[in-house]
């Protein structure tokens, strides 16, 4: 008896991730032999169509009726799709304040910083509009510790 060796599969999320990269690179919206020719033809039409399918169904892409088909746009960049991502996955924890602080722990120095940098433009444009005031006599704030 030979030894064969296992199909290997493909890491979770790259398949859709390169139907998301042929999206963004699109100048318009494209349908599925688009997305297929655009991947080089490697991928079944079905399989890009499955693909663009649960993309829609996570509300990733949008699609509009193009003849008898589908045609498909990105609703968001890359670094959109990112956010969201991240988003979600704070929605699905009970501790949001320990999730938040085991990524922040995790980050590198120079992700730190730019995390400070957009927080305090954030805060600068809160009380610019007339948001929350800042200083001793904003209170206690959310996640601030005792």
């Amino acid at each position: 008896m030979s030894e064969t060796s296992p199909v290997q599969r493909r890491p979770s999320g790259e398949l859709e991730a390169s139907v998301l990269a042929a999206l963004w690179a699109a100048e318009g919206p494209l349908s599925p032999a688009d997305v297929q020719s655009a991947l080089g033809g490697r991928l079944a039409r079905t399989t890009v169509t499955t693909i663009l399918t649960r993309l829609h169904d996570k509300g990733a892409v949008s699609r509009s009726r193009a003849g008898r088909g589908f045609a498909y746009s990105p609703i968001q960049d890359s670094a959109g799709l990112t956010a969201r991502r991240m988003r979600s996955e704070l929605d699905k924890q009970d501790d949001r304040g320990t999730a938040l602080a085991r990524f922040v722990s995790q980050l590198t120095s120079e992700d730190e910083q730019v995390l400070r940098s957009l927080l305090e433009g954030a805060e600068g444009a809160e009380g610019a509009e007339g948001g929350a005031p800042e200083g001793p006599e904003a209170g206690p704030q959310p996640g601030a510790g005792p």
